[in-house]
């Protein structure tokens, strides 16, 4: 019977991972380029579980592993020839004030004091030589990348992407970090699409219907643990009145 309330506990830990992941996917919901994170739960098989018993003898029956999910979101046509939205795979460069390299599917871009494209919180825009600088032109960006400023060239923005998603460490609501050996690929099939932003890919209706099973879910395991603790509790005095 402890057994079982180790069991019931340790399935609730997940259900509370699932409500902490969809509260942030819904508080991200109106974030340009948000990437939404998805809480994979499973239970051990029978096997697995005997071999993590022989570890740990109250071993969680569950396990789970968070992810990202890089599913494209719809685009907003917003009229702002700053604002961009890459049409296909791939991310923008950006560079934090630390100069630490990241990518994005952010496109909510600004001119900052120095004439330079930057993105809400500071970063800087990076194109194929470095930072943009756009000054207080005109800015025209053509379906291939190629940034101008009052018709002159300035800059070309090449979308990028890493051979494995995952391995990207989420910094902020939609910034990521690429972990040291990770290679910078160029993708070629994508195009460029100015006034347009990325909105993020959160289905606040789906979002909310999970917190709500994962919410019954985690009341069922709690409720078996109360049952089961009543029952422990009248073994024992029936066994201390003995």
């Amino acid at each position: 019977m402890i057994k079982g309330l180790y069991k019931s506990a340790s399935a609730m830990i997940p259900r509370i991972k699932k409500q902490e992941a969809s509260a942030n996917n819904i508080a991200n919901a109106s974030t340009p380029g948000f990437k939404k994170e998805r809480i994979f739960t499973k239970e051990l098989s029978k096997a697995e579980l005997k071999i993590a018993q022989t570890r740990n003898p109250w071993e969680q029956p569950m396990v789970d592993k968070s992810y990202t999910s890089f599913t494209p979101g719809v685009f907003d046509n917003t009229g702002n020839p700053l604002h961009m939205a890459i049409d296909g795979d791939g991310f923008f460069t950006i560079e934090l004030p630390d100069g630490t390299r990241a990518l994005t599917r952010n496109g909510a871009f600004s001119v900052n004091n120095q004439g330079l494209l930057e993105i809400p919180g500071g970063a800087l825009v990076m194109g194929e030589g470095g930072p943009i600088e756009v000054g207080s032109g005109v800015v025209d960006v053509s379906a291939t990348g190629i940034v101008s400023s009052d018709g002159l060239t300035v800059g070309q923005i090449s979308p990028v992407t890493v051979n494995d998603l995952q391995s990207l460490e989420k910094i902020g609501s939609s910034m990521f970090i690429v972990p040291e050996g990770e290679e910078l690929i160029a993708v070629p099939k994508t195009t460029i699409q100015q006034g347009y932003l990325e909105a993020s890919n959160v289905d606040i209706v789906r979002e909310m219907i999970e917190m709500i099973i994962s919410f019954r879910n985690f009341e069922a395991d709690s409720k078996s643990i109360s049952v089961q603790d009543q029952s422990l509790d009248h073994l024992f005095n029936r066994v201390a009145g003995k």
